[in-house]
């Protein structure tokens, strides 16, 4: 319809050249369009990788006090393992002076304290023993 309509108005000898400028004019609004597009799409881009930047510097403060820390205990299981390795084997140690705890026992359980009491009357019973 289009075309007819500029068929009339401007003529059959001048309807070829206003097609080519036509066509250049919607290749350039086209790539102009595209070059928008690609540009914006650079800068959205650009912003995450920003955010994802500001990310990982305020994780860089954390992560040298983690590797602070993995440091200092580091040293010091090397200082308590050092006085280990120079002893001769055998050789009582620190540890082995020191009686190991018992887990969930007290000192004022008494023998029984890692058996169960099945009820109060067996403990009764023990204390009269």
């Amino acid at each position: 319809m289009v075309g007819v309509v500029a068929l009339i108005v401007v003529g059959p000898e001048r309807l070829p050249e206003l097609a080519r400028t036509a066509g250049r004019w919607l290749g350039t609004a086209r790539r102009m369009v595209g070059t928008f597009k690609a540009d914006l799409e650079r800068e959205m881009r650009a912003e995450e990788l920003k955010k994802i930047l500001e990310k990982q510097n305020e994780l860089k403060g954390a992560y040298e006090i983690v590797e602070e820390t993995r440091k200092d205990l580091r040293s010091a299981v090397d200082q308590l393992n050092s006085p280990l390795e120079g002893a001769p084997p055998g050789a009582p140690t620190s540890t082995d002076s020191a009686p190991s705890p018992t887990l969930g026992a007290t000192p004022s359980a008494g023998r029984d304290a890692a058996a169960p009491r099945s009820s109060p009357s067996d403990a009764q019973k023990e204390e009269r023993t």
